[in-house]
């Protein structure tokens, strides 16, 4: 498997958090399914009981390009909301279950969710160079899918390095990345964009700089992952224009 300097054991053991934390298992996994979960429910009972709160949730959780720059705490907090209807939370729950538990135990728990909120924040940056190219700053999104699609490229990687069976990966990704077409308002564009930072970080944790290739995962992450943030900041800062430019 690709050398992310640690060690895979596919043997896994019940147990209870401590051994999982130790062994390997899907903490992180289950715990962003459970805050996904967790959100899911409140929305959905605020949809129904308290309308004008389920609007101020989603108001300032969502991610809305025009407002990236007042309301930095979306750029994460999207990526735990998801559409009332259950198929959304659903079939991101289904694929992080798919390949978050494999992602995990090769990277270690700290690694992998900063692989999972950097791919997001990807997703975020992706919809706001949208925004700008098509000068259409009347949208927004929530969803976990820009943070998956950037696990979806790492597996892509790992799998190439490895010398698997990729066509089955790329099939399924074909699939994913085909929805839109499929489904109406669907964010793509943080598809895109947390695809292309996730295969960017995995490739650079991977290969990167030969000065870093011996360092631990946590120096390349730091690193890298430090550098990607700050490059995706500094491009969603200037790509939001000012309030006047939008007329609000």
């Amino acid at each position: 498997m690709a050398n992310f300097g640690g060690r895979i054991n596919f043997n896994g053991r019940r147990g209870d958090l401590k051994t999982q934390w130790r062994g390997g298992g899907p903490v992180i996994t289950w715990v962003i399914i459970v805050l996904c979960l967790a959100m899911w429910v409140v929305e959905v009972v605020l949809e129904h009981a308290a309308p004008l709160a389920f609007n101020n949730m989603l108001t300032n959780g969502a991610f809305i390009p025009a407002f990236a720059v007042a309301k930095p705490w979306t750029w994460f907090t999207s990526m735990f909301l998801h559409s009332p209807s259950f198929f959304h939370l659903l079939f991101n729950v289904l694929a992080l279950l798919s390949i978050g538990p494999f992602l995990e135990k090769l990277m270690g728990h700290w690694h992998f969710l900063a692989l999972y909120l950097i791919s997001g924040l990807g997703g975020a940056a992706g919809l706001v160079v949208y925004c700008r190219i098509a000068g259409n700053w009347m949208m927004s999104a929530y969803g976990a899918s820009g943070a998956l699609f950037g696990l979806f490229a790492a597996v892509l990687i790992v799998f190439r390095r490895a010398g698997e069976d990729i066509r089955s990966m790329l099939v399924f990704m074909a699939i994913n990345f085909a929805m839109p077409l499929l489904t109406p308002n669907v964010a793509w564009q943080a598809h895109v964009g947390g695809f292309i930072i996730g295969l960017a970080l995995t490739w650079l944790l991977v290969r990167g700089v030969p000065a870093l290739q011996k360092r631990s995962l946590t120096v390349r992450m730091l690193v890298y992952g430090g550098a990607i943030v700050v490059v995706l900041v500094a491009l969603i800062v200037l790509c939001v224009p000012s309030r006047a430019m939008l007329g609000l």
